[in-house]
């Protein structure tokens, strides 16, 4: 099959739920569906080729050390094709096999979608799935790993477009996905970290951003957390779809629960990239004022917003050497009142890099503008004591309901962060005395010139916040200097 062959045969099986289903439960059943068939048709691949080589020999054949996972008897996709009642029962039975003959990888790997419910899913549904995908192979010979991780991540987005206002839980824009990991630029051996990790995407991409440039990509050490089951299982599935198995991706809450330890401590890691959930009100702030971690470092996030939270995490998980990190925000936190005190000790302990200014439409399915927030541990000694703001309002292509970044706008706004020196009109180096001049406000359009502003003097959504932020402040001033003259 052509890329486009696989990728029209994989959500075909998709269409067959239209009706039975809400568009957003789709991926909790073809994804494991899907992954169960590669399993059992690579198993196959691999018996044949031991049974030649061992001279047809069953059970050399049957060896654990020829297979990636191991298929138990009465587990196998044929066992389940071949029920025609309680189609669910027999599939869910299968997969939860297969996860305890393999417990150290497959473990959790399938979810918990409820096949088992015949009001949702009937038995004729579950054989048309069943049989859609019998079709073809989906063997090492016939889909190869590359291939069928691309076909893979078709299906992620497909379901993003289908999930409305939920898709940012657990898809990034890959076009913004690529600008982050340029950025980062993970090397070979080191770790990479992704604490609200959705699919995987952020993670999977320096993997193969690495395989790209000709290197060895293999070594690379990811590690994810995600809190929603379905949606770290199909991040696991995800890197093994791609032929990756050298990773470690945990279902948990990242600040209540962080997975990653070392010697009691939050393990630290070379390169952390993450597009945390924005101002998620359904948190423990009462443990992260007393964190056993020394998580508030910078403070205690405002009880109805978790960003600095997720921040100041991020910040103990650096390594202390060469860490670096770069998360996908909203413009809020670069300049909410409620957290400046936060902000400004985290401008302060000169780790900010780079705040670059994205257009709208780049978190998927939201309007809200995004920024990207780059730090280091240890800056070169160029950038020291300095902040490079760049302005990329107007680097995206608008389509409708979502934009994407084209390989020009990439190429454009990574040269001005390699460069770190003035642009006019699109980037500006600045002093941190200068950014603490200003409140510590990060917003970038207070450096760098927003071409958003028009003829007629509309303002942006930020800055008119901003701008009513300070009226208020004055507006409250002379209010008391009324009140206390009427005394």
């Amino acid at each position: 099959m052509t890329q486009q062959q696989l990728e029209k045969y994989l959500w075909g099986a998709a269409t067959q739920l239209r009706g039975t289903i809400d568009a957003g439960d789709y991926k909790q059943y073809i994804f494991p569906l899907m992954f169960f068939k590669r399993i059992c048709d690579v198993y196959d691949e691999e018996f044949e080729k031991a049974l030649e080589e061992g001279d047809g020999d069953l059970e050399y054949a049957a060896f654990s050390e020829h297979h990636h996972f191991l298929v138990p008897e009465g587990a196998h996709w044929n066992n389940v094709r071949e029920t025609t009642t309680n189609v669910g029962i027999a599939i869910q039975d299968a997969m939860r096999n297969i996860e305890k003959a393999n417990p150290e990888t497959l473990y959790g790997i399938f979810g918990d979608a409820s096949w088992t419910n015949k009001n949702r899913l009937s038995d004729e549904t579950l054989t048309n799935l069943i049989e859609h995908y019998s079709q073809h192979k989906l063997n090492l010979e016939n889909v190869p790993d590359d291939q069928l991780g691309n076909a893979y991540e078709y299906l992620i987005k497909e379901f993003a477009d289908d999930s409305g206002h939920t898709a940012a839980e657990f898809y990034t824009n890959r076009t913004v996905v690529k600008l982050m990991t340029m950025i980062m630029d993970p090397q070979p051996g080191e770790s990479v970290y992704d604490p609200t990790c959705g699919s995987g995407g952020l993670l999977l991409n320096c993997a193969l951003h690495l395989r790209d440039e000709g290197k060895e990509y293999r070594t690379l050490k990811l590690y994810g957390q995600e809190i929603n089951l379905i949606t770290s299982a199909i991040a696991r599935m995800n890197m093994f779809m791609h032929g990756i198995e050298e990773f470690s991706i945990v279902r948990g809450d990242t600040l209540a629960n962080p997975a990653f330890l070392q010697n009691d401590e939050l393990k630290t890691f070379n390169v952390i990239l993450a597009n945390p959930p924005y101002s998620i009100k359904a948190w423990d702030q009462k443990a992260f004022a007393n964190d056993r971690f020394g998580r508030n470092l910078w403070g205690t996030p405002p009880p109805s917003c978790a960003d600095y939270a997720f921040e100041q995490h991020i910040e103990k998980s650096m390594d202390a050497v060469n860490g670096r990190c770069v998360q996908l925000w909203p413009h809020g936190i670069l300049f909410r009142d409620n957290e400046k005190k936060m902000r400004k000790k985290m401008i302060e302990t000169d780790t900010v890099d780079c705040v670059i200014a994205l257009g709208k439409n780049l978190f998927y399915n939201s309007s809200m503008e995004s920024a990207l927030l780059i730090r280091r541990t240890n800056k070169e000694k160029r950038k020291v004591g300095k902040v490079l703001f760049i302005n990329a309002f107007e680097e995206v292509k608008d389509e409708k309901t979502i934009s994407y970044l084209l390989d020009k706008h990439i190429d454009k706004i990574f040269k001005a962060y390699t460069d770190y020196q003035d642009i006019d009109g699109f980037a500006k180096v600045v002093d941190i005395e200068n950014i603490m001049k200003k409140d510590g406000s990060l917003l970038v359009t207070n450096y760098v010139k927003s071409s958003r502003i028009l003829d007629n003097n509309t303002l942006s959504v930020e800055e008119a916040y901003s701008n009513w932020n300070q009226s208020s402040k004055k507006l409250n001033n002379s209010m008391k200097n009324l009140f206390k003259t009427l005394d």
